[in-house]
């Protein structure tokens, strides 16, 4: 079921952009879920295709699959390459959609990639998946800074015209990503270590500097990442609100993070794969105590949960959209 469609004028000051969703690692996934948050109020979602973990030909043939699922329903959903895409969408009752990377090796260590996947529909990228590798440092792993290479990554994800996340990477790569960018650099989904010690979540140190490149925290609605074993729309404000506090309102977001999942279909990363080794017992992950997630109708109830932590309805259509549209403008070409 399609939203309603909104005036020209309405539909720029409440656009409700969720800066990261997954889907299977599979091309012939279901978009059920993405119609889920479209229903719920949701006008464009980014969608990971690919992690570090994921080799390049199961990153390709979830291009190629989502690709052409979006082509196959028009009437639904739009595969965006500007801002003007995402608001003709919305105007027209359609979800928006775009592509992510979450890690550079998918990149093969050639900064020329970056354009190829932009020409793909990938419009949102960060270097390091919770590991190491020859861009940059993970969140888990030995502390280090941005490499040669990364330094020379930063620049063609700017010139490609892809937002620069900083999600899943290391306090010093990602300090120095924001150095070396520029275009604004966002955390596309993680929350304040203030409120939740996972070493997933990021320092005020990171949220001020990441404002400061005029970027966008957007807070993740899983429950490891919120401090919660059943994470809700007011939990999403609650940190929402505490970002606003150290970085201004204008630098806060929603990224839910949302893995669905599909009975029946293995999305595993083929060949060699170790879990333990992405997500690392000592980092606090259990197979006991898997994740929860926010619902995809979490965002029915954001705006009065935002406004019950002190925001005004202006700010509310920031943190829900505006701040993450007024970077894809700044990014984007077109």
């Amino acid at each position: 079921m399609a939203i309603s469609p909104f005036t020209n004028c309405e539909i720029d000051n409440m656009i409700h952009w969720d800066a990261h969703t997954c889907l299977p690692q599979h091309p012939a996934a279901s978009f059920e879920p993405v119609a889920r948050l479209h229903a719920a109020g949701v006008h464009y979602t980014s969608l990971n295709v690919g992690a570090d973990m994921n080799p390049l030909s199961q990153v390709m043939s979830v291009i190629a699959g989502y690709r052409a699922t979006i082509a196959a329903q028009p009437e639904r959903y739009v595969l965006a390459s500007t801002v003007d895409d995402v608001l003709r969408a919305a105007r027209e009752g359609k979800m928006a959609l775009t592509f992510d990377l979450e890690g550079s090796m998918p990149l093969l260590d050639q900064p020329d990639m970056v354009a190829l996947y932009a020409q793909l529909g990938v419009r949102q990228i960060h270097f390091a998946y919770n590991r190491n590798n020859s861009v940059a440092g993970g969140c888990h792993d030995e502390p280090r800074g941005l490499t040669p290479l990364g330094r020379r990554m930063v620049q063609a994800v700017n010139d490609a015209g892809i937002i620069m996340d900083c999600s899943h990477t290391g306090g010093l790569s990602s300090l120095e990503i924001m150095e070396v960018s520029s275009k604004p650099v966002v955390f596309s989904h993680a929350n304040p270590y203030a409120l939740a010690q996972h070493g997933r979540n990021i320092t005020d140190e990171q949220i001020r500097a990441c404002a400061a490149t005029g970027g966008v925290v957007c807070v993740s609605g899983l429950s490891w990442f919120l401090g919660t074993t059943a994470p809700s729309a007011a939990d999403v404000a609650r940190h929402a609100a505490y970002l606003a506090g150290v970085a201004g309102i204008e630098h806060v977001g929603i990224g839910t993070d949302i893995c669905f999942s599909e009975p029946g279909l293995d999305d595993t990363p083929p060949g060699e794969f170790d879990p333990s080794y992405w997500w690392p017992a000592s980092a606090g992950y259990s197979n006991d105590a898997p994740p929860t997630f926010v619902a995809p109708d979490m965002w029915r109830t954001l705006a009065s949960e935002l406004r019950n932590v002190g925001m005004t309805d202006a700010e509310a259509a920031l943190v829900m959209g505006g701040n993450m549209l007024r970077v894809a403008q700044q990014t984007w070409h077109g």
